[in-house]
């Protein structure tokens, strides 16, 4: 029994349950989780926020997403996938969707996006929009990305060619 000004010692199973029966073993398991998300959360994982209307219906204003940086060690971007673009410094970033490849020429004629002079099928465009903008030739070393939100006039909408360099990793939630 404690006296007075003693704290009681905590009942054995407590101290079990919270400490573990080697407290430096725990100690050294969490020192190695908190490095281990540390890495995750820099580098593997890296959440943004989405700012602007660009990417409704698909992407609301304000919401958090997570990209994979990982996600290009692989293999190239694809068509359709949507991506984190690296504009001036590694905070400041644009989410925006592939839509031409490296090599393809990419126009827009009465909304319809164009790739090598056919129509592309984006299920993910709601907005109907009147864009017009002559074929532009996408590099070897580039992508064509856009917003989804087309209802957006073309001079307004952050568009174009990306260096591969450029694109961080593909938005996964």
């Amino acid at each position: 029994m404690a006296t007075k000004g003693e704290i009681p010692a905590l009942p054995n199973w407590v101290r079990r349950v919270l400490i573990g029966r080697n407290p430096k073993r725990t100690l050294l398991r969490m020192l190695i989780w908190a490095a281990v998300l540390l890495v995750i959360g820099n580098f593997v994982l890296l959440p943004i926020r989405v700012v602007g209307i660009s990417m409704l219906p698909t992407y609301q204003d304000r919401s958090v997403n997570v990209v994979n940086c990982l996600a290009y060690l692989f293999h190239s971007p694809q068509r359709g996938d949507v991506v984190a673009i690296r504009y001036s410094d590694k905070h400041a970033m644009l989410m925006k969707r592939i839509i031409g490849l490296p090599g393809e020429t990419v126009q827009f004629h009465h909304g319809r996006a164009l790739v090598n002079g056919k129509p592309l099928a984006e299920p993910y465009v709601r907005f109907p929009c009147n864009w017009e903008h002559g074929p532009e030739p996408v590099g070897w070393d580039e992508y064509y990305v856009v917003g989804d939100n087309r209802a957006m006039d073309l001079n307004e909408h952050e568009h174009g060619r990306a260096e591969r360099k450029r694109i961080i990793g593909k938005v996964v939630l």
